[in-house]
């Protein structure tokens, strides 16, 4: 048997099970513990990105259920509220270790409707999410030495409404420190993704969590927006678009509803000639096109300093020709299907854009599944600030690519966008990193890697990326009224 080396070796397929996960053909509103359906009786479906097939009917919640759903919590929140820390973290714990025993499961449904590659599912997104109850059950009995007064108080009711793109894991980044607080929740998951905030629900009961503590509203924008104007919120918690922050924004004005913000980005990825190339490559894949670019944080803009940009981007265009798009529940895939027919339809005007105002679009050759929703990982060169691929948040795997000469250049253009959330500094020298760090207008920067997520560390952007920080103890705030320490008052 010869050997043919112009010949690549194939991957067979490794395709997960289905049969691991039981998917209703219905489902109601989690509401005071139990599911009912909405008041209006009106339904909508959930489907497959991969595939376009029909995976769930579920409610739409409408706002006489909002007001049962705030209710319940306004209710659970008396009793929850006054339990020991100790007591609330033993919950939290047991809600960690059922979602770590029901994982495989969990990492399934999330492929099968959110539509990314398996091998995320399982292997970042379901293990950040048990992580992070984990970290705020160890908060619950130790608020008082969290830096914000010897007693704090929780707020009482968080209405919490969440994107597609990590269904669960931003579940987790708001559930967790809101019930660690003492606090109760009312969650609405996105339009496109409900199905693991029901199976959440279930989570819920199995761990004997008190009734009302967490209710979960499936719906549209209607449902989220009832939820966040509803008088008795007292806590607003959003992660998405940045169009639709600020119209929550200008909702909770003049009211006392205390807000975090989680909003869009259009991070730079910047790349010195000092720079080990083939980790900086890594990083500049893993950073556009894990989750098929459905990321905030993604590095949407790669900056590349002018004298190894062609070594870069040769060595980039190989790499991205080994990546495998296709069936998310195949464990060989780097990038599943988008998340919607509506998403794709963005992601494809504003490549469409990129090449009618001049950049150079280059994508591997790769055959697109026939059915679903799909967008080839796209590079674009020749790439000025004016473009709108430059400026507007794609949300795929689009990737636009600028140089520059000197640091001071990289932090100009890098700063040149109207978000902040994060950036990614490639370069051997730590005085540089640091210079870098302390000079981009980024809630998050990254040295030498990318998309590095941790239950213990802050999250969160400045300017148009929103406010608030999500995750470690800094994550606790926004769920907290301070006290006043004793002999101070407040005029």
């Amino acid at each position: 048997m010869t050997f043919d080396a112009s010949t690549p070796f194939t991957y067979a397929p490794a395709p997960e099970s289905r049969s691991v996960v039981d998917i209703a053909p219905s489902y109601g509103l989690f509401i005071d513990g139990e599911f009912a359906p909405a008041a209006g009786g009106k339904v909508f479906k959930t489907v497959s990105p991969a595939t376009e097939e029909v995976l769930s009917e579920v409610a739409q919640a409408e706002a006489a259920d909002v007001d049962r759903a705030v209710a319940a919590a306004g209710m659970a929140f008396v009793t929850w509220s006054a339990l020991p820390g100790a007591e609330r973290a033993k919950y939290l714990f047991r809600i960690a270790r059922i979602i770590q025993e029901r994982s495989r499961e969990l990492a399934v449904l999330e492929t099968l409707d959110n539509g990314k590659p398996i091998r995320e599912s399982r292997d970042a997104d379901l293990p950040q999410v048990a992580a992070h109850f984990f970290y705020y059950a160890g908060w619950a009995d130790k608020l008082e030495h969290a830096g914000y007064g010897p007693d704090p108080r929780p707020l009482g009711v968080a209405g919490q409404v969440i994107p597609w793109n990590f269904p669960l894991l931003m579940l987790a980044w708001k559930v967790a420190p809101a019930l660690a607080t003492g606090n109760t929740v009312v969650l609405k998951p996105a339009e496109t993704t409900p199905l693991s905030a029901l199976f959440f629900a279930d989570i819920c009961r199995q761990a004997g969590l008190p009734k009302g503590v967490v209710n979960i509203l499936t719906g549209d924008g209607s449902t989220g927006a009832a939820l966040v104007a509803h008088p008795d919120v007292n806590k607003v918690a959003f992660t998405g678009s940045t169009e639709v922050g600020k119209a929550i924004a200008r909702t909770v004005a003049g009211t006392d509803k205390k807000v975090t913000l989680e909003l869009g980005g259009k991070a730079a990825n910047i790349v010195f000639d000092d720079a080990p190339l083939d980790q900086a490559v890594e990083g500049v894949v893993n950073g556009i096109f894990f989750n098929q670019g459905h990321v905030c944080c993604a590095g949407s803009r790669l900056l590349v300093q002018e004298s190894v940009a062609d070594e870069l981007l040769a060595a980039l265009k190989r790499r991205m020709r080994t990546l495998r798009v296709g069936d998310p529940l195949d464990k060989n895939t780097d990038v599943g299907a988008i998340n919607s027919a509506e998403q794709l339809a963005r992601i494809t005007a504003l490549a469409d854009a990129g090449e009618a105002e001049g950049a150079e679009r280059w994508s591997p050759e790769c055959a697109l599944p026939t059915s679903g929703y799909w967008f080839a990982p796209t590079l674009f060169t020749g790439v000025t600030q004016a473009h709108r691929i430059a400026r507007e948040e794609i949300f795929g795997p689009v990737l636009s690519v600028l140089t520059f000469r000197t640091p001071e250049e990289a932090v100009a253009k890098a700063n040149n966008t109207p978000y902040g959330l994060s950036a990614g500094i490639w370069t051997e020298k730590g005085s540089r990193m640091l210079w870098m760090a302390n000079k981009l207008r980024a809630g998050v920067v990254w040295s030498n890697t990318f998309n590095k997520f941790d239950p213990t560390s802050p999250f969160g952007g400045y300017k148009e990326s929103g406010h608030g920080r999500e995750g470690g103890r800094h994550g606790l705030a926004a769920y907290l009224t301070p006290s006043t320490p004793k002999g101070e008052h407040h005029g």
